[in-house]
C-alpha cells in the first residue's frame, strides 16, 4: 500500500513551527512509515512548480504555518488549499496572525520607510527601496508584493482544522497526526470541520499550578523589574499574564518557569476577542477608588497592543489600525 501524502509550508513566520514538528521525537518514525513528503521546502528541495503540478486533492494532509503577509504567501495558500484534502492552520501565525500581525498597526509603506529611510542602522543616502520587478541581462527578478494588512490563513482560504501555539506543543502535534492518520486508514472519524485540535476547553489559568488568591493590582510591572514569587499567581504580582484569556493545552509551561503567559494558544471557547477579554480581566482587578487613580495604574501597562494582541491582532475585532 502506498503511503499517504504529507506537505508542510511556512508563509509569514519565524520557522519555529517547522522545528516543532521534530519535537515529537521517536513518533517521527511513525510519520515516516505512514507518509511520503511531497512538499516541504524548509526540509527538502522542492520547487513551487512541483506542488503546482499535482492533481487537486493529491496531498492528504498539509500543515500550513505562517500568516499571509505578501502575494507569495497568498498564492501558495490557494495552491495548497486546492491540492490538499486536509488543510491545517498550524501555529499561532496561521491561526491568529501571530507576532507578524502586529505590523497591522502601520501600512506597508510606513514599514518600508522605517527600514530603508528612517532606520539609524541603515546607510542608504540615495533612498533605494527594494523593487518588486527588476530587469537584468539574465531576465526579470521578482519580489512578492507586501500587503498593507497581515491576514490569517482562514481569511484567505478555507481551513479544515486549527492547531494553535507558538509553536504548538509536541503532544498536540502528535495528537493531530494520530487523528488524521487513523481517519485516512478508515480506523476513526475526523473531528468536525473547523475544530481546534489539541486544546482543552479550560483556560491556561486552570492548568497553571501557581497559587491564586484575591487579585488587587495597584501597578503593573515587567518581568525584569523584580524577582517574582515562584509559587504565587503572576498576575497577582502585577505581571500581565494572559492566562485568563487563553486556551489551555500547552500545560502552562511558561508560567511554570516564571514567565507570564503571552496568549499564543488563542482565545478560549466562547470568547470572540482575546485582547478585549484580557482588558476586561485587568479592569476588574485594578484596585483604585477614582478614575484618575485607575488611569495612573492603566498607564503602567507596557505596550497595550503588543501585550493584549501579541498574537491575535489580525483575527481580532480590531484587525488593524486605520491607514
Amino acid at each position: 500500500m502506498s503511503k499517504f501524502k504529507f506537505a508542510m509550508y511556512w508563509a509569514g513566520s519565524c520557522g519555529g513551527c517547522e522545528i516543532a514538528l521534530l519535537e515529537i521525537k521517536e513518533k517521527i518514525v511513525e510519520v515516516d512509515q505512514n507518509y511520503e513528503v511531497v512538499f516541504w521546502p524548509a526540509a527538502t528541495d522542492f520547487k513551487y512548480k512541483d506542488v503546482e503540478g499535482y492533481d487537486d486533492g493529491f496531498i492528504d494532509v498539509c500543515l500550513f504555518n505562517g500568516c499571509i503577509r505578501n502575494s507569495e504567501n497568498e498564492h501558495l495558500a490557494k495552491v495548497l488549499r486546492a491540492k490538499s484534502k486536509v488543510l491545517v492552520a498550524f501555529g499561532a501565525c496561521a491561526t491568529m496572525g501571530g507576532i507578524p500581525g502586529l505590523a497591522n498597526v502601520a501600512s506597508a509603506q510606513e514599514i518600508k520607510d522605517l527600514v530603508y529611510r528612517d532606520s539609524p542602522s541603515i546607510d542608504n543616502p540615495d533612498g533605494i527601496y527594494p523593487q518588486e520587478r527588476y530587469e537584468v541581462p539574465e531576465g526579470v527578478l521578482d519580489l512578492p508584493h507586501m500587503y498593507d494588512t497581515v491576514k490569517t490563513l482562514d481569511q484567505t482560504v478555507d481551513v479544515d482544522y486549527y492547531v494553535p501555539g507558538c509553536a504548538p506543543e509536541a503532544g498536540q502535534i502528535a495528537a493531530v497526526l494520530d487523528v488524521v492518520t487513523a481517519a485516512l486508514k478508515g480506523e476513526g472519524p475526523l473531528p468536525p470541520k473547523g475544530s481546534t485540535v489539541g486544546v482543552s476547553p479550560k483556560t491556561c489559568c486552570e492548568e497553571c499550578k501557581r497559587v491564586k488568591e484575591e487579585k488587587k493590582i495597584t501597578s503593573f510591572r515587567r518581568i525584569w523589574e523584580f524577582l517574582p514569587d515562584p509559587e504565587k499567581c503572576l498576575l497577582e504580582q502585577g505581571l500581565i499574564c494572559m492566562g485568563p484569556a487563553t486556551h489551555a493545552g500547552c500545560g502552562a509551561r511558561c508560567t511554570g518557569v516564571g514567565m507570564p503567559c503571552r496568549g499564543c494558544y488563542g482565545a478560549p471557547d466562547g470568547v470572540l476577542d482575546q485582547g478585549a477579554k484580557m482588558l476586561s480581566t485587568v479592569a476588574s482587578i485594578v484596585d483604585a477608588p477614582t478614575p484618575e487613580e485607575i488611569a495612573v495604574i492603566a498607564a503602567t501597562v507596557p505596550d497595550p497592543v503588543g501585550t493584549f494582541y501579541r498574537f491575535g491582532l489580525p483575527s481580532s475585532l480590531l484587525r488593524r489600525a486605520r491607514v
